[in-house]
């Protein structure tokens, strides 16, 4: 099933269900907009507009199922598909996300990781085995791989991901500190840049501004 969700509803559904999960973790069975709302610092007409562009989940003078509503947003974000992801790059950044990233909670199962390294090809970094880069072709033709995280260099950033939409991978975490801007239609790059959130911290303590 497909949803038509504007890009601002996309990027506060896993607040939600984050939220969702902390509710069900207290035993919470239902809630209404306005409490969910006040828990995450939004409007109870907001709630109710969000979730709206993907289904009715809510009854009138019920509120909420939060399991229900939980599942009906993991759904839209695809977290019930099982996507297949590969690391490229098993540098400090590369490692850190695979010993502490909570990949399966996405709903992804990380496949493997790929380096150059002679310290690292060989080698297997909480459970996932790292292989040279070389084999990353007969990797991805031999297993279904939707998601490539990339935590290389910038200087092969693009040839990775260039070699990587032939492939027919379909996503890339980017990591690597520059845009990348794939000619293909069927792929959805997201570009992570860490500094962008310290330095937007920096401004908000410097103004004294909250958002």
């Amino acid at each position: 099933m497909k949803y038509r969700i504007s890009g601002n509803v996309i990027r506060r559904l896993p607040r939600y269900i984050r939220q969702l999960d902390l509710l069900a973790a207290s035993g919470v069975e239902k809630v209404s907009s306005g409490e969910l709302g006040a828990q995450m610092s939004l409007t109870a007409s907001q709630i109710r507009q969000d979730l709206n562009c993907f289904g009715g989940f809510g009854q009138q003078g019920y509120g909420y199922n939060v399991r229900q509503l939980r599942d009906g947003i993991a759904q839209a974000l695809g977290m019930d598909e099982k996507l297949g992801a590969i690391v490229i790059g098993a540098g400090n950044l590369g490692r850190a996300l695979i010993s502490n990233f909570r990949f399966e909670d996405c709903g992804v199962t990380l496949l493997s990781a790929f380096d150059v390294s002679p310290d690292l090809v060989g080698k297997a970094i909480n459970g996932t085995l790292v292989r040279h880069a070389n084999d990353i072709e007969s990797f991805v033709k031999l297993n279904r791989v939707d998601v490539a995280v990339l935590t290389l260099p910038q200087s092969e950033a693009d040839a990775i991901a260039e070699a990587l939409v032939k492939l027919g991978v379909r996503g890339i975490w980017n990591f690597t500190g520059i845009d990348l801007d794939v000619a293909s239609a069927d792929v959805t790059v997201e570009n992570v840049h860490l500094s962008d959130s310290m330095l937007t911290l920096g401004y908000y303590l410097r103004s004294g501004d909250k958002e």
